[in-house]
């Protein structure tokens, strides 16, 4: 692996319009651990999340709560937002807001020298707007609404009416970047993934672009346009930049080089601001386009996408209050292919929190524990000449180790969760077959019964490493009760491109008890 590596993810910054569900939960998870490994394994890592709080959305939901649209952003956020990423343990490095001076002075610096290079003109623009989209809509994202709204052109994912806007705006030359960005998705293949989103993104732009419209004249809840105030930015154009305003854009180049470009996690719904856009706006700004776009699916409950107004939404709180944040982390990362649609339910959440984390991981970690505690007095013996049985449970530590940063690399953390799972199933499998408490009963099997246990601790000390960046708080717990800070350090400290080195935890290292890592949870 190189030495010098740098690894910078951005998740969407979100409307504060409405408090968060698990679909904003299952983005920032996902963010958060593929930073956490990389953090962890030693490379210069940041992690960027946010809100979008300007636009017309924001300005008409803040007036129907009678409060000013500044005020209404301050109360989600302190009251909605922060409190989304405490509850599902996010170690995010920054949280940007558009409204924050330093946001507003990027944006008005970025417009301002597209202007004066000629890629912003005047015109007129006439078309259908969805307020919840923030975006003009074509004839082909509208469908015939249904119910109160029967008969009206609806947004297809908002399924509210459009509204017909005749405006005189400032236009962004998108028009002019079509080749250059036909050429980008053809030399970097993996610039837009999975392959669905590159593919369908490629055809639209392949239809050739539209200029786009990135004023806004009809309200004034936005970044002044800043050679006519008259305008505010629109707030998709205003929004995508503040993954480089975050980061130094205007004010230190030298941040800004380090941590761009970016890897950019997006729901499949907003791929086309962040893959044709927004480099577009990157290449007419002669600056370096973003690092990678992944799109991933959607969370379907009952069939449909997460949404408050379809009252499909269910609160992180929902979840974390009955099976934890390590639970939503874990089910939300294994259970759905990263870059697919999935479906949710609380009964597939149940079964995989009892058969996968507390009978297979749990029940793990806390035998173990336990057998070292009742065989030898708590301390973790020296294990002796390995069998074959103990070299295949180090190849698959090995392997598993491997597979999981090879998968992680590659924006899979399904798949580096299902190679750490194989320690798991092995370790289990293992005591199965060796039977420690057997062997206990035998003076003359001391020796074989050191080195199950010792095997069964190295085990659960790569498991507690590599499953760190999802199981936050049960690995920590674990790690605690290995007794392996006192003789290895602290967890986050372990580089976890080396987990699945053996041999780590010590002979002598002394364990304590151990609560169950994931307790019995009784259906109400």
């Amino acid at each position: 692996m190189p030495e010098d590596r740098s690894f910078t993810i951005t998740t969407p910054i979100f409307y504060p319009s409405d408090v968060p569900h698990i679909g904003h939960g299952y983005t920032e998870v996902a963010a958060d651990v593929l930073a956490r490994w990389h953090r962890q394994s030693g490379d210069e890592t940041w992690s960027l999340t946010g809100t979008d709080e300007h636009g017309q959305k924001m300005l008409r939901t803040a007036t129907a709560n009678d409060m000013g649209p500044r005020e209404w952003a301050d109360k989600l956020v302190r009251e909605s937002w922060i409190p989304l990423l405490e509850t599902l343990d996010i170690a995010n490095d920054d949280f940007i807001r558009t409204t924050q001076p330093r946001h507003e002075q990027g944006v008005a610096a970025f417009i301002q020298r597209l202007y004066d290079t000629g890629f912003i003109e005047a015109g007129d623009y006439e078309g259908f707007y969805c307020v919840g989209c923030e975006e003009y809509k074509q004839t082909a994202d509208l469908v015939t609404g249904t119910g109160k709204y029967d008969g009206e052109l609806v947004c297809a994912i908002h399924s509210i009416p459009v509204e017909l806007l005749k405006e005189r705006n400032y236009f962004f030359r998108m028009s002019r970047f079509a080749e250059d960005l036909l050429r980008l998705y053809e030399e970097r293949p993996d610039f837009v993934q999975p392959e669905s989103a590159r593919n369908e993104v490629v055809q639209f732009v392949r239809r050739g672009l539209d200029d786009l419209s990135i004023s806004r004249s009809t309200f004034d809840w936005g970044v002044p346009v800043p050679w006519d105030e008259r305008h505010v930015v629109y707030v998709w154009f205003d929004a995508l930049l503040n993954y480089i305003t975050a980061i130094g854009f205007d004010t230190d180049e030298a941040t800004l080089a380090k941590r761009w470009p970016a890897v950019h996690l997006v729901g499949k719904d907003i791929l086309r601001f962040h893959a044709v856009i927004w480099p577009a706006m990157l290449m007419a700004a002669g600056l370096e386009v973003p690092k990678q776009v992944f799109a991933h699916g959607w969370l379907l409950v009952g069939g449909e996408k997460m949404s408050k107004s379809k009252l499909t939404g269910i609160a992180p709180s929902q979840i974390t209050d009955t099976f934890g944040s390590d639970a939503f982390r874990y089910y939300f990362m294994r259970a759905i292919p990263f870059g697919q649609d999935g479906s949710f339910s609380w009964e597939d959440l149940a079964a995989r929190y009892q058969a996968e984390l507390a009978n297979g991981f749990g029940n793990l970690a806390s035998r173990t524990i336990a057998m070292i505690t009742r065989y030898r007095d708590g301390v973790v013996p020296a294990a002796g000449e390995p069998t074959e049985r103990d070299l295949a449970v180090r190849e698959v530590v090995a392997s598993a180790a491997r597979d999981a940063d090879a998968a992680i690399e590659r924006m899979a953390p399904h798949e580096a969760i299902a190679a750490i799972w194989r320690i798991v199933e092995e370790l289990n499998g293992y005591l199965t077959l060796e039977e420690p408490w057997a062997l206990a009963k035998d003076p003359a099997q001391a020796e074989r019964l050191d080195s199950v246990l010792a095997t069964a601790a190295e085990g659960l000390r790569a498991l507690a490493v590599l499953l760190s960046p999802v199981l936050t708080r049960t690995t920590a717990l674990l790690w605690s009760a290995l007794g392996a800070e006192g003789a290895l350090g602290a967890l986050h400290e372990q580089p976890l491109r080396e987990a699945g080195a053996w041999g780590l935890l010590p002979a002598g290292t002394r364990v304590s008890a151990l609560a169950p890592l994931f307790p019995r949870i009784d259906p109400a």
